[in-house]
């Protein structure tokens, strides 16, 4: 192609892909059906956005997909009134392709049979108990997702007071800018006399309280809510029970490891979860980035033990600056050293995954970055393996298998931390860095130990709820 062909080739799908935008929006609003192009979201997604999700898919299937082949697939999700599902229009088109078959509409309606009209579940109310780093990407990732007003509707988050007389505009601000992930991409407003938050047309209410057991939610329009505590403060039984007690609370989420209640690893363990469940945890960042390709790797080739070393970015639990801290080594300034410290995740994948019981050690070095963490997993297996073979699998089961939304799979030989950051996978393989010879493998595993992390939260509580859009295609 010369210089004129290419741009015209440019403009075309730039063209398909701005008639994608209300197609996808729509599906959103009035059906409850998210998109993706293999994983990567759509919905509320620029074009040139749309147009990077396909060209993605040129690093794990070695052709880029054409928005002339989604297109199709997207208008004939919408004709069939396809509803409250999670529609992979990517892999759909490369499924069709594959099958040989004719009549696109005819393949879907058989896909998706179950999808075609399918029924609303109601929404669920939800409190953030804190309003940290992790409180406030869980409120933009359900912000995000209530445009079809279904799922998780965020109600209301609850801080204690601050000193200053802005209060409300300092937590406004910091959900509207953040120096990681970038700007809110919507419009947020306050109303101080009332003491909300409005953020794309959701209206969250800001309470002020120092106790769990100190909210009466009734009060606000608030009943059978989820809080999900991030602050980190209460951690067993008896501390987050007392979420309970206040009226409008059903049940309480964890966003660390708990100790007396289920740790939840999705895509691992979330079969456990049961309607009786109050109390749940998800785990820590750490644990959800490496259990599931764990669970993967010991499923197809078993683990005798292992290590796993955790490269860790800092948090705000170091200081900035040397200081005291009760924790070793965590006093020196977090901006300028490695500080090695310790992990529990290691420990903490048995309780996931129980077949690691006693199999694994770990530590963690933090560094100086604010966000995007890696596991090194050295394991000693049961089978033997090569490279090419243990990639190959990996792929499949980030790609295809059912935990495709908790690992994540990348074959390039530029990638870095800061471009896993945004990630919505627990982990992400890095298949240029694997190392496997016989029974002995390395594997190297980035995470958004914020943002991925987030979206397991989301995933772990909208199954408490019953309330997880099924994924088409289907899983193998």
């Amino acid at each position: 192609m010369n210089q004129d062909q290419v741009f015209t080739d440019w403009k075309e799908r730039e063209a398909l892909a701005e008639a994608m935008v209300p197609l996808i929006g729509s599906l959103h609003r009035e059906k409850n059906v998210e998109t993706s192009v293999y994983g990567r979201v759509l919905n509320k997604r620029s074009v040139i956005d749309i147009l990077k999700a396909h060209r993605y898919v040129r690093q794990v299937e070695g052709n880029e997909l054409s928005v002339f082949e989604t297109l199709p697939v997207l208008q004939a999700v919408d004709k069939l009134d396809v509803r409250n599902a999670h529609v992979d229009i990517g892999k759909l088109a490369a499924k069709f392709a594959n099958s040989g078959a004719a009549d696109l509409e005819g393949f879907l309606k058989e896909e998706m049979a179950d999808a075609i009209g399918a029924e609303t579940c109601s929404g669920t109310d939800v409190v953030l108990f804190g309003f940290g780093r992790i409180g406030r990407l869980l409120a933009r990732l359900m912000i995000e997702k209530t445009g079809g007003g279904q799922s998780l509707r965020l109600k209301a988050i609850v801080v204690r007071k601050g000193n200053a007389t802005n209060d409300l505009e300092k937590r406004a601000s910091l959900l509207r800018r953040d120096s990681v992930h970038g700007s809110f991409k919507g419009t947020i407003t306050i109303d101080e006399e009332n003491n909300t938050i409005t953020a794309n047309g959701n209206v969250i209410q800001v309470i002020f309280a120092d106790a769990p057991d100190a909210v009466d939610y009734t009060a606000y329009g608030i009943n059978d809510a989820v809080v999900i505590d991030n602050t980190g403060k209460w951690r067993d039984e008896a501390g987050l029970s007392l979420h309970l007690k206040s009226k409008g609370v059903s049940r309480v989420v964890l966003t660390a490891p708990g100790k007396g209640v289920k740790n939840i690893v999705m895509g691992v363990n979330d079969g456990d979860i049961t309607s009786d469940d109050t109390i749940l945890s998800a785990a820590s960042c750490t644990t959800n980035a490496i259990t599931p390709v764990l669970k993967a790797v010991y499923d197809q080739f078993g683990i005798e033990n292992g290590h796993v070393e955790t490269v860790h970015a800092y948090t705000n639990d170091q200081n900035l600056i040397d200081n005291y801290h009760k924790g070793d080594r965590r006093g020196r300034a977090a901006g300028l050293n490695m500080v090695i410290t310790e992990t529990g995740a290691a420990k903490a994948v048995s309780k996931a995954l129980p077949a690691m019981e006693g199999k694994l050690t770990g530590n963690a070095i933090r560094v100086p970055t604010p966000n995007v963490s890696m596991a090194i997993l050295n394991l000693n297996l049961e089978k033997e393996t090569d490279k090419e073979e243990l990639n190959s699998y990996l792929r499949e089961a980030a790609l295809f298998g059912p935990m495709q939304k908790q690992i994540d799979y990348s074959n390039s030989p530029e990638a870095v931390s800061t471009d896993f950051v945004g990630s919505r996978a627990a982990g992400v393989v890095d298949a240029l860095a694997t190392i496997a010879n016989g029974k002995r493998c390395v594997l190297y595993v980035w995470y958004d130990n914020e943002f991925g992390y987030s979206c397991q939260v989301v995933r772990m509580v909208q199954k408490m709820v019953q309330c997880t859009l099924p994924a088409y295609p289907k899983s193998v």
